[in-house]
Parts: structure tokens; C-alpha cells; sequence
């Protein structure tokens, strides 16, 4: 079935990268008298020539209709595409229940690339490169991070992960997409090694004085959710307090990031002790710290608060 959400990012794919953007084949069944022309006679020839099709044939893609659709929209946008080619791996169409047995064979063992790998192999968007010179710049980053997987295992030496890195330097450095490359970097990694100087037991971590499994168990800093909470936090630091923002995050150290922190932590962070990555944790996490490095809390945020005050959840109601 169709997903119509998806079409326009590949569309835009397609447009951001029209010299070089890399689609496999799709895969079709054709209803019809399809009529195959060799090359030649000879052995060689014979496996290589013209297919024709008659005009009143009917196709069913089994794999690749959102490639074909989004091409389909890239070409309304710009035509001078009409000349590209792509692939496409034609079977005869037996029916209905073929269609759709092709369809779950196709993609039986089809495996979509981690997050994290994505990231790690994409030399195009200007985020990806942030992150991966951030493991260079953030030294923290650079011993701690799993570079392949988007999941941490528990007997992992690794506390972050590159594509929890990824999205919170999103969130930190959104709108400011006119800045030069260089300028987001060094910006991005100036922030996360000032955390990194407030928040001890990283640096304990990446010394290997402390076990990072330990760390996972016992502390909330330690998780994707804390890289985004903070992310938030640094996004309104920056913006509030450009010329102090050090200065101010020192009060990072002060947090009790313990998750025996109940008070502090359940509801927010955790839920009956367990942490969640759901954005409204995420937000409720990064209102916990920006209010204890004093900085305000947008319209929304506080909404979010506010729920959360009435909630069985809240401390306070």
C-alpha cells in the first residue's frame, strides 16, 4: 500500500541530488504478450536484446513503488529528469497471489541499514558530517560512541550512540542553517565539551575508571534521552545567553542525575523507574534542566509542564 508521507522526501532526494542520486531496480510483473528479440544467434547474443510490450499491457510493481511514485513527482518539478533511466526487473503476472507472494519474498530478508550506519556512510548531508567531525573535535565522543548500531548492548564499553549524537546536534544547532559549516561545528563542539566537563562521570567512562554499563544502570545521563534533554537545553542557552552560556552551564555539575532521583527523575525521564525516549520525556527532561540553569521555558514547554503537574505522575499537583 502506497504511503503517501514518503514521497515527497524522496522526491526531494531526488531534486537535492539530481547528479548523483542511486536508486536500485524496481521490480515489475507485466500482464501481456510480451515478445522477447535476441541480440543474435549467437550463444552470447542470445541472452541480450529488446523486449517488446504491447501498449495494452498492464503493470503491477512489486518492489519499488514508492521510488517510482516519488520519481513521478520529481519529474512535475523538473522535467529535464524525463531522461534519466532506472532499472527494472520484469515477470510475468500470474495473478493476484503472485503479486503479492513476489512482494513478501522481495522484502523477506531485506534488512534497512541501522540509523547510525546511515549517518556513518552519508558524506552528503551537512548534519552527518557535523556529527562525524564531532567524534574527532568532543573527545568524550570520540572513545564512548557506537559508531554502527543505534541500540547500546549492556555489556557495551560505548555510552552514546552516533545517531542519538546525530539528532541532538540537530536540535541544538536548528536555525542556524545559514551559518558556514565550520561555524556549526565548532559551536556544536564547544557545547558538548563544556557538558562534558560539568557531567564527571563521562570522563570517568571514557578513562575507564567506571564501567559504562554501570552507568547506564544507575544514571540517567548516560542515556539517548539525557543527549537530547540537554540538546534542548543548549539550543535556549545559546540562544538566551550567547556571550555567557559557559558560565551558566556550569550549574550542570549540581544535578543529581542519579535515577534513584525520584523526585526529580519519575515521571520525567522515567516511568515506574524505567527510562523512555518518548518526546514527551524528552521534553520534560529538558525542562528539568533548563530550569535549573535558570533559563525560561517556551509557550509549549510550559504547557507540557503543566500537564505533567496534574498528572499521577507529577509530584506536585
Amino acid at each position: 500500500m502506497l504511503n503517501k508521507a514518503r514521497i515527497p522526501e524522496i522526491a526531494g532526494y531526488i531534486l537535492g541530488r539530481a547528479k548523483e542520486y542511486v536508486f536500485s531496480a524496481l521490480t515489475a510483473s507485466v500482464d501481456g504478450e510480451v515478445r522477447f528479440e535476441p541480440l543474435g544467434a549467437e550463444e552470447a547474443e542470445r541472452s541480450l536484446g529488446r523486449m517488446r510490450i504491447p501498449m495494452s499491457a498492464k503493470f503491477v510493481i512489486n518492489d519499488g513503488q514508492h521510488r517510482r511514485a516519488g520519481i513521478e513527482a520529481a519529474l512535475r518539478e523538473n522535467p529535464d529528469l524525463g531522461d534519466e533511466t532506472i532499472a527494472v526487473v520484469f515477470f510475468m503476472d500470474r495473478g493476484l497471489k503472485r503479486c503479492q507472494q513476489m512482494f513478501a519474498d522481495l522484502n523477506r530478508y531485506a534488512v534497512r541499514p541501522t540509523t547510525s550506519l546511515s549517518i556513518l556512510y552519508d558524506h552528503q548531508d551537512e548534519d552527518a558530517l557535523i556529527t562525524k567531525t564531532l567524534l574527532q573535535k568532543v573527545p568524550i565522543f570520540t572513545d564512548l560512541t557506537e559508531a554502527q548500531r543505534s541500540t547500546i548492548s549492556n555489556r557495551s564499553i560505548k555510552l552514546f550512540t552516533l545517531s542519538g549524537i546525530y539528532h541532538a546536534t540537530q536540535v541544538l544547532v536548528a536555525g542556524q542553517e545559514s551559518e558556514p559549516l565550520d561555524a556549526r561545528i565548532e559551536l556544536a563542539a564547544s557545547y558538548w565539551n563544556e557538558v562534558a566537563k560539568h557531567v564527571p562521570d563521562w570522563g570517568l567512562a571514557k578513562d575507564r575508571k567506571i564501567s559504562a554499563a554501570e552507568l547506564r544502570r544507575d544514571y540517567v545521563h548516560s542515556h539517548t534521552l539525557a543527549l537530547a534533554a540537554l540538546a534542548r537545553a543548549g539550543y535556549d542557552l545559546l540562544l538566551q545567553h550567547p556571550q555567557d552560556w559557559k558560565q551558566r552551564l556550569a550549574k550542570l555539575a549540581s544535578i543529581d542525575w542519579s535515577r534513584t532521583n525520584a523526585k526529580l527523575w519519575e515521571g520525567r525521564a522515567m516511568s515506574a523507574g524505567r527510562l523512555s525516549k518518548k518526546t514527551v520525556n524528552v521534553v520534560l527532561t529538558g525542562n528539568a534542566i533548563k530550569k535549573h540553569l535558570g533559563l525560561r521555558l517556551s509557550t509549549d514547554e510550559e504547557a507540557v509542564e503543566a500537564d505533567y503537574k496534574r498528572t499521577s505522575n507529577g509530584r506536585r499537583k
